[in-house]
């Protein structure tokens, strides 16, 4: 007899690439669940046969059958079933169908539990190197070129880091897109995430065009603020410089101070910096 007491949905991250990843309550919840629904069952599971784990019942649940297979299984939550949502990898949701499931079962009273883990997006700002807040996450643009515009100039003033998920045979596309619209600003390529040939590629986003064509792998993109809005004050600069300066002593190259201040400041270049660093000190020189 169907048990009068609803089920529970679980929200369930899985790893990037690293099966070390899989946390010992994911693994648990994803073996419990009398079916996990996901994007790509072989894809699932592989990834559980590579981790050591058995699931009772694979389902596919994506953009094309989500709404059918979100019947059922609200249906098998009623009657108490526990089911276990998976993306391909990482976190559901955030990329992924998912959402109106959640909503629906938030509408019925139906438990939804969050089983924290692996975020592409997350792990791309935590290592990049540019500014992880304020950000805003853009899922993955649109395939065309007039869609990819319409997205990032909504964008375009934000006063945080954009990121997004893009395929590799529409990276440089999308580069090129956001370049003429977006201006100067900082960007990374955050690419194959705790995989064996993981890299991040740190650049100018209008120096695009130098990167190469032949990146592969998940790429992550990181889009840093718009500099004139967010560009340290010049006296800020002159102070920042002033204080390297004065602590590395004797010996330590203009190049290289301006680097250390580079990565103190925003919205300034080595090159900006050296540039004022040397005039200041021609200044200093025609004083004295």
């Amino acid at each position: 007899m169907p048990s009068t007491t609803p089920g529970r949905l679980w929200i369930v991250a899985t790893p990037l690439g690293n099966p070390g990843d899989f946390s010992p309550r994911a693994r648990d919840v994803v073996q419990r669940a009398e079916a996990v629904l996901c994007e790509d069952t072989r894809r699932t599971g592989l990834l559980f046969s590579q981790c050591g784990l058995t699931a009772r019942r694979l389902v596919s649940f994506h953009d094309r059958n989500e709404q059918a297979r979100q019947e059922e299984a609200l249906r098998r939550l009623r009657e108490g079933a526990e089911l276990a949502l998976v993306s391909d990898a990482g976190t559901p949701l955030m990329a992924d169908p998912g959402y109106r499931l959640v909503r629906a079962c938030r509408a019925e009273g139906i438990a939804v539990t969050p089983v924290p883990g692996p975020s592409a997006p997350v792990a791309a700002l935590s290592a990049a190197g540019l500014p992880p807040l304020p950000c805003t996450f853009l899922g993955f643009l649109p395939r065309d070129d007039a869609g990819r515009r319409q997205t990032l100039v909504a964008f375009a003033r934000t006063p945080g880091s954009l990121v997004f998920f893009e395929r590799k045979d529409r990276l440089r596309a999308s580069l090129a897109v956001a370049a003429g619209l977006l201006g100067p600003r900082e960007a990374a390529i955050c690419r194959e995430l705790t995989k064996t040939h993981e890299e991040f590629i740190l650049f100018r986003l209008e120096n695009h065009a130098e990167l190469s064509p032949d990146l592969l792998g998940e790429v992550t993109v990181i889009l840093g603020p718009p500099e004139d809005a967010l560009r340290a004050d010049p006296a800020e600069a002159r102070a920042c410089l002033r204080r390297l300066t004065a602590s590395a002593g004797h010996g330590v190259r203009p190049k290289e101070l301006a680097r250390q201040a580079h990565a103190l400041l925003t919205g300034w270049s080595v090159k900006e910096l050296y540039a004022l660093l040397t005039d200041d000190a021609a200044g200093e020189a025609d004083r004295s």
